[in-house]
């Protein structure tokens, strides 16, 4: 034991010693460097002869680690970049909160059931990767101070809901979270103005609706719903003039019938469309995305007088197109959403 513990050490100080020569970085006139202690089949962590406040890479992966001691990540205060993925992680130490310039956490491949709530102290963090756990849940505050945070990937749990907090993840261009038991999403996705990519593919018999305020995501480029349990898709979906890629496979989808996919996005999104102008004055003007947004009047229905205006007419009508340009990324935040008419004539 004592000769294998003497080995593991000249090893990790050989992978030290590399990373040292070819790898470190300056900042504020002090070296900063990348440790790679992965594939060693760890079970604990060796004492290293390191300074730990001189590491800005920490790669632990493919090893047999059952936890990480709260002192070390207490210590890791210049560390950016912490990969520990592929262990038999059960939990993370809360001292996990005090890395403050952390940006790409990837805990992905471990046991872990739950986050540490201390995690949203991470407030630089951009990038984090917890796929193939047992998260039930992830912390309720999570997207109240994770406002750095661009990629978001919890695939392959066993979530049933996406905390409310998620909406305020405004910076936020990729969001999976296929491979869980997902009932539902959050109803206020409109902060989400620069995500891009919004995968919630298979949760199977669990995920039945969803909801109108996806059409709000004026980003969106790509959507995957595929193999769950949709029967309609909202109708706000037709306005996502930037949505390149949608995925339907594996529903019992009703509307719009499948006659419709098979004609492409394109045809998807008329429909979509024509069926939202074709059918507000049937529509609830409560508990509705579209009804509150006619009242706003974002939508037009252009061939009809100002006077009979219900639901979706907008005078001097600007296209979606035009909504969605810089100069308008913000106007569907819960603020602006229900403003006088005149801030959408500018």
């Amino acid at each position: 034991m004592y000769e294998q513990q003497q080995q593991l050490r000249l090893d990790m100080r050989k992978r030290h010693d590399h990373s040292r020569r070819s790898n470190h970085i300056e900042e504020d006139e002090e070296k900063l460097e990348i440790v790679d202690l992965s594939g060693m089949s760890l079970e604990v962590l060796p004492n290293p002869h390191l300074n730990l406040g001189t590491i800005c890479k920490l790669d632990l992966s493919n090893n047999n680690l059952q936890s990480i001691p709260e002192s070390l990540t207490a210590r890791l205060l210049n560390v950016v970049v912490l990969d520990v993925h592929s262990n038999q992680l059960k939990s993370l130490p809360n001292s996990i909160g005090c890395l403050s310039k952390l940006k790409v956490l990837n805990v992905s491949g471990n046991l872990l059931q739950s986050l540490p709530r201390t995690i949203e102290n991470c407030r630089s963090l951009e990038e984090l990767n917890a796929n193939f756990n047992m998260l039930s849940q992830l912390p309720d505050t999570i997207g109240f101070e994770l406002l750095n945070l661009k990629k978001l990937s919890a695939n392959s749990n066993k979530l049933i809901f996406l905390p409310h907090s998620t909406s305020h993840l405004t910076n936020l261009r990729v969001l999976d979270a296929r491979l869980n038991c997902l009932r539902s999403l959050p109803e206020d996705l409109e902060n989400l103005i620069n995500l891009q990519v919004l995968n919630i593919s298979q949760n199977f018999q669990y995920l039945a609706t969803l909801p109108y305020s996806i059409g709000l995501l004026i980003s969106l480029v790509e959507l995957d719903v595929s193999y769950n349990k949709i029967t309609t898709l909202p109708e706000s979906i037709g306005c996502l003039k930037k949505l390149q890629k949608l995925s339907v496979e594996g529903n019992p989808l009703v509307s719009p019938p499948m006659e419709v996919f098979e004609q492409g996005l394109l045809m998807v999104k008329e429909y979509l469309c024509e069926k939202m102008n074709g059918s507000h004055k049937n529509s609830p003007k409560k508990n509705s995305w579209f009804g509150k947004l006619g009242k706003c009047s974002t939508f037009s229905g252009a061939n009809r007088p100002l006077d009979d205006r219900e639901g979706y007419i907008m005078q001097n009508y600007r296209s979606i197109e035009g909504l969605a340009s810089p100069r308008y990324a913000g106007m569907f935040s819960p603020k602006r959403l229900f403003s006088p008419k005149s801030y959408f004539s500018r």
